[in-house]
C-alpha cells in the first residue's frame, strides 16, 4: 500500500468528479479535463463528495507506481479546473521580441526570419514586455508548450541571452581572458 493512497484528495466546491467507462473526468469553472483510468487503480469518492481516494485494485500486484502517478494526475486535474496553471518565460537579449496575433505567438530571436508558434486548443499565451505567460487547465500541456517555446532559443551560458523560465538560474561561464602571460 502506498502512502498516497491513505491521503484523500480534496475536491473544492464547484468541481464535479466522475468515472464512466474507465474515463476519469473533472469539470470546474475553468473547463473540463479527462484521462483514461488504468484498470489497476480504483477511485473512491467519500460520502459527502468532497474527497477522492486513489487505491490499487484488489487483485493488482506491484502497482504502487501507478497509484502514485494517478494520484498526482488527479490532484493536478482538480487544481487545473478550479485555479489553472501558469508558466512564465522571460526573453533576454537585445532585439529579442515577442508578440501575439490571435492564437499565434511571433518571436524575433535574432534569426533571419520570425518564428510563428500556434498554441494548441486549451492554452492561452499572453505577452507583456519581455515576459511570455503560458496558461491553461492541463498542467502537462502548459509545461510542454513552455518547453517548446524555450527550445527556440535556449539561454546561452556566456551572456545569458535566450528564453528562460522566470526565476531560473543560468550558470554563467567566464569566457576567454585576453593576453595572459607571454
Amino acid at each position: 500500500m502506498t502512502r498516497l493512497s491513505s491521503k484523500p484528495i480534496g475536491v473544492p466546491a464547484g468541481v464535479t468528479v466522475s468515472v464512466a467507462d474507465n474515463v476519469f473526468t473533472v469539470a470546474g469553472s475553468k473547463g473540463t479535463v479527462s484521462r483514461v483510468l488504468s484498470r489497476e487503480v480504483v477511485l473512491e469518492m467519500s460520502e459527502d463528495g468532497r474527497a477522492l481516494n486513489v487505491t490499487p485494485a484488489p487483485n493488482a500486484k506491484d502497482v504502487n507506481h501507478l497509484v502514485g502517478s494517478f494520484y498526482a494526475h488527479a490532484r493536478n486535474m482538480i487544481l487545473g479546473v478550479s485555479v489553472g496553471f501558469i508558466k512564465v518565460l522571460e526573453l533576454e537579449g537585445i532585439g529579442y521580441r515577442a508578440s501575439v496575433e490571435g492564437k499565434d505567438l511571433l518571436l524575433s530571436l535574432g534569426f533571419s526570419h520570425p518564428i510563428r508558434y500556434t498554441a494548441p486548443s486549451g492554452i492561452d499565451i499572453a505577452v507583456e514586455k519581455n515576459e511570455i505567460r503560458v496558461s491553461g487547465i492541463d498542467k502537462e500541456m502548459v509545461g510542454q508548450v513552455a518547453a517548446v517555446i524555450r527550445e527556440y532559443r535556449k539561454p546561452e551560458p556566456y551572456k545569458g541571452k535566450g528564453i528562460h523560465y522566470k526565476g531560473e538560474h543560468i550558470i554563467r561561464k567566464a569566457g576567454k581572458k585576453a593576453g595572459v602571460g607571454a
